[in-house]
């Protein structure tokens, strides 16, 4: 027996779990667990998908699969029908792209003359083509401001720009972060247009032959060694058909040193412009002289990973689903030196998230919907939130027919709060639920305190969201019934400097459990409310995806 089929067996599901089949094996008796959300229960699945066995739970790896497996037969053992054709496992296929970099290159030059750009150090580069040699030569620059077209804005950075074949420069974040008292954009907390996947996309639906981001600490809310370490090393992305996607030849990170240098060349003052660039009206601005060039020699392959899906169907409106989320993946495990733990265990992150989803899942079965529920684990959420993404260009469920989502990812094992926080705070009418729901249980909604740093667009919901589908995205606030708010940060900031991805994320029996039962309470009743009503939650006017929302439910 492996150690695989060994976990399977110790938690009560008596499966080879190693197995990558399309179903399920035969499971133990039902009544491992609780149709009420317990702790013991979360508990039980959280350790299970946290065990060194399952080895840090990477996709695409002997341990991800078996860890997917797992959670597949925990569905089938409570009764949940398949969700995609049959099957608990829609098979998410994905590229690897290792870039050469002694082989590589890529530099800007003025008037000819290369910069000497070094790599890891002022620069950061990589393609998203799935070819073994990608190249651009003496491509103009071009400073795009933001890098953002928002017609709800009234905001273009490309208007009348023809950038085919050129490169081009942009800050990061959105022009609200800049000025948040103009009332442009959402003010300080950050909009989709700030993330820098979007300014990638939109630079590649414009023509642009490379993409040149300027890192500042600040707006992006992480320092250049998240940009250096993040972007390096082989990277993973969905694995398309010949002609799917657009991609710019070449992305790339510049350290902001670097690109003062560069504006200063083509006789432009970075300061004037980046407050420029805030303003209504920003025209772009042709960078004299600055030309960039590079060649990109990658290995690739190609590997499949898989979200996994349970319904619950509803008893009066089967045909509308509530959708819940949560990666049941992590790092996996990584080269240390001899006696150094190298395994991700990713406890919190996010074993605590697909427990919750699970056991919510079990609860709805007791509780039969009126609609139908979905409980969707994904992949390769550390990897670029590529399950949900592949997820949200291939949804099993058809927008029109989705009602409305909640995701959870990462509940810190503390005890109970008296708030709830909102992670993108005023975005959608699932928070007037959510407020109500919480109400219930004496407790009051704030709103993320860094909104700047965009975390609303750094989990798996928001892969669905920009397809229109309206997202609710919170978790337990800082302000503990023991302990209050001091003890609360003080928490979560050790987890941050400790164990956030990295091998001390591990499950304990130590941990406090009560917020998490609380939380995971919360959200199935936010879902009940959905689930047994007529309504459907649209985005919040002046939000960035009513308009979205509102040409799918053909109410615009």
């Amino acid at each position: 027996m492996t150690r695989f089929a060994l976990l399977a067996a110790l938690g009560g599901l008596m499966a080879t779990a190693c197995t990558p089949a399309d179903e399920p094996a035969e499971t133990a008796e039902a009544s491992l667990t609780s149709p009420e959300i317990t702790e013991a229960d979360l508990r039980w699945r959280i350790a299970t998908l946290a065990d060194d066995a399952f080895e840090g739970r990477a996709p695409a790896t002997e341990g991800g699969m078996a860890a997917s497996q797992w959670i597949a037969d925990d569905m089938a053992r409570m009764g949940f029908e398949p969700g995609y054709e049959g099957s608990y496992f829609q098979p998410v296929p994905l590229l690897e792209v290792t870039l050469d970099e002694e082989a590589s290159s890529f530099d800007v030059a003025f008037e000819g003359e290369p910069l000497g750009l070094t790599m890891g150090e002022d620069v950061v580069y990589w393609t998203k083509r799935a070819d073994e040699e990608v190249a651009i030569a003496d491509s103009e620059l071009v400073f795009v401001g933001y890098g953002v077209v928002a017609p709800e804005y009234g905001w273009d950075d490309y208007a009348g720009l023809d950038v085919e074949g050129k490169t081009v420069v942009m800050l990061v974040n959105d022009p609200g972060y800049a000025d948040p008292d103009s009332g442009l954009f959402n003010g300080n907390a950050m909009t989709y247009y700030g993330r820098w996947t979007y300014k990638y996309e939109e630079a590649a639906r414009r023509g642009a032959a490379g993409v040149i981001l300027i890192h500042q600490t600040e707006p992006a809310s992480y320092g250049w060694n998240v940009v250096s370490g993040s972007w390096t090393g082989a990277q993973l992305d969905l694995a398309r058909e010949p002609g799917e996607g657009t991609f710019a030849a070449v992305e790339s990170w510049v350290s902001e040193d670097r690109a003062r240098q560069m504006f200063e060349l083509a006789g432009l003052d970075f300061d004037s412009l980046t407050a420029a660039a805030a303003q209504p009206g920003f025209a772009p601005v042709e960078m004299t002289g600055m030309t960039a060039s590079g060649s990109l020699y990658n290995s690739t392959r190609t590997m499949d990973s898989r979200n996994v899906v349970g319904i619950i169907p509803g008893t009066t409106h089967p045909d509308e689903y509530v959708i819940y989320t949560a990666h049941w993946d992590h790092i996996g495990v990584r080269h240390v030196p001899e006696g150094e733990d190298g395994l991700y265990n990713g406890a919190v992150d996010n074993a605590t998230g697909t427990a919750a989803i699970l056991e919510i899942g079990e609860a709805f079965m007791a509780n039969p919907p009126e609609r139908s529920v979905m409980i969707l684990a994904v992949t390769a959420e550390e990897s670029g939130l590529l399950g949900s993404a592949y997820y949200g260009e291939n949804p099993i469920v058809p927008y029109e027919q989705s009602v409305g989502g909640i995701n959870i990812d990462a509940m810190l094992p503390t005890g109970r709060s008296r708030d709830v926080v909102v992670v993108g705070h005023g975005a959608s009418e699932l928070e007037d639920l959510l407020t109500a729901a919480a109400a219930e249980q004496d407790r009051y909604i704030v709103a993320d305190p860094n909104p700047e740093a965009g975390y609303f667009y750094r989990s798996d919901h928001i892969s669905l969201a920009k397809h229109g589908l309206p997202m609710l995205y919170a978790d337990g606030g800082e302000d503990l019934r023991e302990g209050g708010t001091e003890a609360g940060q003080a928490m979560g900031a050790d987890y941050r400097a400790n164990r956030y991805h990295g091998p001390a994320d591990e499950y304990s029996e130590d941990w406090a459990m009560s917020g998490m039962v609380e939380n995971t309470e919360l959200f199935f009743d936010v879902g009940q409310r959905l689930a047994n009503s007529t309504d459907w939650p649209n985005w919040y006017e002046g939000n960035e995806f009513r308009g979205l929302r509102d040409a799918q439910m053909g109410t615009e």
